[in-house]
């Protein structure tokens, strides 16, 4: 990711990790599915073959990216390790608010199939992630030109707007079809939030510190994803999965009240690109 965002410019930085993050899109929609068709068609050994394959042409692209990316001065030398290297501070405000965010998501990952065995959603539940793949897919087409264009404020208020509706439809659902809007509104929500992270976090840092600016970031998404299913495990027998769901809608909105008073206030999250 820090040798893409290398090459990406930076009046267009939004935009183009949007389109980088489409790979990731595409994989988790059609990755599974080929997976179970070599599966039930041939066997477990082919699976491993074609991953090895595919992974040998994911080696070879870094490779092209390093011999793009790279240069003499900034390649050599030894590296030494320090705090800096791993929490890049610049970041720490933007990274904060997506391990809030990034809790509240796991509250979906990890429960949904519980969760739709309870209300008899299952059919609803293996459409979710379809319909999340298929919102992603289309809002990052243009919300990345408006973050560079409006500013960060523009796409972070609506992707959180959209979230905490997608938890809310959950927290209240019924039928199949709640299930699999509840999934198209997250893909426009969580799903938006992600890329427009990245771009915040290379925007904010230096340009020779892209890797820990990205380290720092995905650090705290881990963390969040980390601790949600252990604190929601928790207290899921002593309350209902509708109520986990509205109060995780009120977690999205305390984040977006932290967003808010720290990086939304500055003026590349209010007006845009700023050389």
């Amino acid at each position: 990711m820090a040798m893409v965002q290398a090459l990406i410019p930076a009046q267009r930085r939004s935009e183009g990790t949007g389109y980088f993050s489409l790979g990731t899109t595409l994989a988790a929609a059609f990755g599974p599915a080929l997976s179970l068709m070599i599966v039930n068609r041939f066997s477990y050994d082919m699976l491993f073959y074609v991953t090895l394959a595919v992974s040998l042409v994911g080696l070879l692209a870094a490779i092209v990216l390093y011999s793009r990316t790279s240069s003499p001065a900034t390649s050599g030398g030894a590296v030494k390790f320090s705090f800096r290297s791993i929490i890049n501070p610049k970041v720490l405000p933007i990274a904060i608010f997506m391990l809030i965010v990034a809790f509240a998501y796991s509250g979906v990952m990890t429960f949904v199939n519980a969760y739709a065995e309870n209300r008899n959603v299952v059919t609803g539940a293996a459409f979710f992630f379809i319909a999340y793949a298929v919102t992603m897919f289309l809002s990052r087409a243009f919300l990345g030109k408006l973050q560079d264009q409006k500013g960060d404020n523009a796409v972070i208020y609506v992707s959180l707007f959209f979230f905490i509706v997608s938890l809310v439809i959950l927290a209240v659902a019924t039928e199949n079809w709640h299930v699999i809007v509840a999934g198209g509104f997250s893909g426009v929500g969580y799903g938006a939030l992600m890329p427009a992270a990245q771009s915040i976090s290379v925007g904010v840092a230096d340009r020779h510190s892209f890797g820990s600016a990205l380290s720092t970031l995905f650090l705290m998404v881990d963390v969040g994803f980390g601790i949600g299913p252990i604190l929601l495990g928790a207290v899921l027998s002593s309350i209902s999965f509708g109520t986990m769901y509205w109060a995780l809608a009120g977690v999205v909105v305390l984040a977006g009240v932290y967003y808010a008073l720290t990086h939304g206030r500055t003026e590349r999250a209010r007006h845009g690109f700023v050389d």
